[in-house]
């Protein structure tokens, strides 16, 4: 297949192009490289040295002997978009390319309005183009299990069945999203499903969990490989800032009481799951939902992993949560369709001894403390908005 990955620069980007291509697949990768101007304009930076794309498709080449064609622009350029496709020609797009962070569009107005506009108005253009140039070509979309939230009910695969008076229907399952990111996923979804419905377009929505790890067995080749590992209090997972803080023998903050629930899945089974998807594709007019996690776990269950994982000596420190969200809460969500589908998870407890800390512990010479604490709250403060915010937005 040609299968082209949006935001392949990324940290799940980047793997996925190695794995597809691995796997035989003629692959293109677009970016814009946005997430690299973030640790510019944060002050942060990846806890695990990156190259550039140009080195890392180089490296690629030379050891797998197999091209990826590169394509620098942005999503929310309709010519772009519609120029990328059309020169590539791909079968399936995966599409990455939206800033992906909660607390980074929680910041200030500068920040909710750019991640809606660069998240929402991209998917947009990139849906235009697959209708006028190939309504055949597969999307491949990245949702978050954060649109769902933490309803009191079990979360089903992306639909619902309602009976309401007597009456039943079929309809999206109801999402109520804890941030202006997850928001922006939303949105996507909807306009996706309209897409399908609309146009008989093919699309699969996976909703992904919060995803661990840094190697994949393409990316163990060679250093220039290497995706991004965030451990920062905006960009950086859970896990991660977790997992660096147990590495620097710094407490282990916990948000609350650490109750809040998360699924969870190894990079590994993210690629993997990517390549699942390609190869098993939606029919016109479909819109499939995946939810894309293979464990669940609460915070403070995590933190106590981690710890043991640690050796027991670095303790676990309760912090005031600056997010708007449930402390304890029910959450089941059903994840079976990719599993039925072939995945075959790998789980937390082995890769974090083998790996994560040992990676954290390599590394952490290069961990700044400061990006431990929260530096964003939901709750309401004034936003200010000036040259730089409008610079942002634009």
């Amino acid at each position: 297949m040609r299968i082209l990955v949006l935001g392949g620069d990324g940290y799940l980007g980047w793997p996925t192009a190695l794995h597809l291509s691995a796997a035989g697949h003629d692959v293109g990768v677009v970016d814009n490289f946005a997430r690299r101007g973030y640790d510019s304009e944060l002050g942060a930076t990846s806890l695990v040295p990156i190259a550039s794309l140009d080195r890392r498709v180089l490296a690629w080449r030379a050891i797998s002997d197999r091209p990826l064609a590169t394509y620098v622009g942005d999503l929310t350029d309709p010519v772009f978009t519609h120029h990328v496709i059309e020169t590539f020609g791909p079968d399936a797009v995966v599409h990455f390319a939206e800033q992906r962070s909660a607390p980074y569009s929680m910041i200030d107005q500068a920040h909710a309005v750019y991640t809606q506009t660069n998240n929402v108005v991209g998917t947009l253009n990139l849906l235009y183009a697959i209708a006028e140039l190939d309504p055949s070509i597969h999307l491949v979309k990245l949702g978050s299990m954060g649109e769902y939230g933490t309803p009191n009910i079990d979360i089903e695969e992306g639909w619902l069945e309602v009976t309401h008076k007597g009456r039943t229907d079929r309809m999206l399952y109801p999402k109520r999203p804890g941030s202006f990111y997850h928001l922006s996923k939303v949105h996507d979804s909807h306009n996706i499903e309209f897409a399908c419905r609309t146009w008989h377009l093919a699309a699969t929505d996976l909703n992904q969990g919060i995803v661990y790890g840094q190697e994949t067995e393409e990316m163990a080749a060679h250093p220039d490989l290497a995706t991004r590992f965030d451990y920062d209090a905006v960009f950086g997972t859970v896990l991660n800032r977790l997992v660096v803080q147990a590495a620097c023998s710094h407490p282990l903050t916990v948000y609350g009481t650490g109750g809040q629930i998360r699924g969870m899945l190894d990079l590994r089974d993210t690629v993997e799951c990517i390549r699942i998807a390609c190869e098993q594709p939606a029919q016109p007019g479909e819109f499939r939902v995946f939810n894309q996690f293979t464990e669940q776990f609460s915070v403070r269950a995590l933190a106590a992993l981690i710890q043991e994982a640690a050796g027991g000596d670095v303790p676990i420190a309760m912090i005031e949560n600056p997010r708007v969200e449930a402390d304890e809460h029910y959450y089941h969500a059903e994840h079976s369709g990719l599993l039925e589908l072939g995945l075959r998870p790998h789980l937390l407890g082995d890769t974090l001894v083998q790996s994560l800390l040992g990676l954290a512990r390599r590394h952490a010479g290069r961990a700044d403390r400061s990006l431990f604490a929260p530096s964003v709250r939901w709750h309401w403060t004034e936003s200010p908005v000036g040259p730089q915010a409008a610079a942002l937005v634009a």
